[in-house]
């Protein structure tokens, strides 16, 4: 009989503790360093605290990948209870997580690292897909890794963001950018393509206003698989504004289950409060 197959990913798949248990996905955190202390993402310190600390003292926190040693340790959990392990993780291009973990991974029998291409709730979604995967018992962990290598192009993960202020202080976006931007009432939506985050539009208005421009544009002609559709925020965002966007993706696509998260800190300490997005397969 093969071998269980373990799904984990880093913690900035930013899947929701109720939907990891569900999906019996594991994570690894990267760490968060903010004055000197250092932060486990998603465990000790959230983007409130963030953003309570930003506003009382402007600093903001760095993050880090985890090293060989943390990803070794982490897969011989499952290794050696005999599993194998379908890891996914952030981005190569904009993290140092998938070398550390494939490097981790070499030296071990039955894991298998899956550059995700993406960040946020589109590695949730690969995360997800190889938990159904597993569970519908047709592939061993060899071949899910496989089929989410072959799925990332299909993932789309976008986002809209209300202010350029925290990519201006984490030193990707200029001071005279961001100040522009903040007079023109400019709000930039950024796609992941190729592995990389880039801008592709840029919206003006209210924030509100620009959510649903976003995702009425975003979803427009596209091939939606309804099983899992994200709409994930890195927090500060109304309740009834949060309403008003699942109805309106209800209305515009078919949707089985829509899920609403929030980003942790690697994700919103570059793009600060009120950042949008809708995430999905594509069919």
């Amino acid at each position: 009989m093969a071998n269980k197959t373990v799904i984990t990913a880093d913690s900035t798949c930013d899947l929701s503790p109720e939907l990891l248990k569900r999906f019996d996905i594991h994570t690894i955190p990267l760490t968060i360093t903010l004055g000197g202390e250092s932060f486990l993402d998603g465990e000790q310190f959230t983007p409130a605290d963030m953003y309570r600390r930003y506003r009382a003292d402007g600093t903001l926190p760095t993050t880090s990948a985890p090293g060989l040693q943390q990803y070794t340790d982490f897969f011989t959990r499952f290794t050696d209870a005999g599993c194998e392990v379908v890891h996914l993780t952030i981005s190569s291009e904009l993290s140092a997580s998938f070398n550390s973990a494939r490097l981790a991974a070499e030296p071990l029998n039955g894991v298998h690292v899956v550059d995700s291409r993406m960040l946020s709730t589109g590695v949730g979604l690969l995360a997800i897909e190889g938990a159904e995967s597993r569970d519908r018992g047709e592939m061993d962990a060899a071949q899910i890794a496989e089929h989410l290598r072959e799925l990332t192009v299909k993932v789309q993960t976008s986002f809209v963001l209300d202010t350029l202020e925290f990519m201006r202080k984490g030193g990707r976006c200029s001071g005279v950018a961001a100040i522009g931007a903040n007079l023109l009432r400019i709000k930039p939506a950024l796609m992941m393509k190729d592995g990389k985050l880039q801008v592709y539009k840029k919206y003006r208005g209210s924030i509100e206003q620009v959510y649903r421009e976003y995702i009425t544009e975003h979803l427009a002609g596209r091939r939606v698989r309804p099983g899992h559709v994200f709409i994930t925020e890195s927090g500060e965002v109304p309740q009834e504004t949060l309403d008003a966007l699942e109805q309106l993706v209800r209305d515009t696509v078919e949707v089985r289950e829509l899920h609403h998260t929030i980003a942790g800190c690697t994700v919103s300490s570059h793009c600060g409060p009120k950042t949008l997005g809708i995430l999905f397969i594509e069919e």
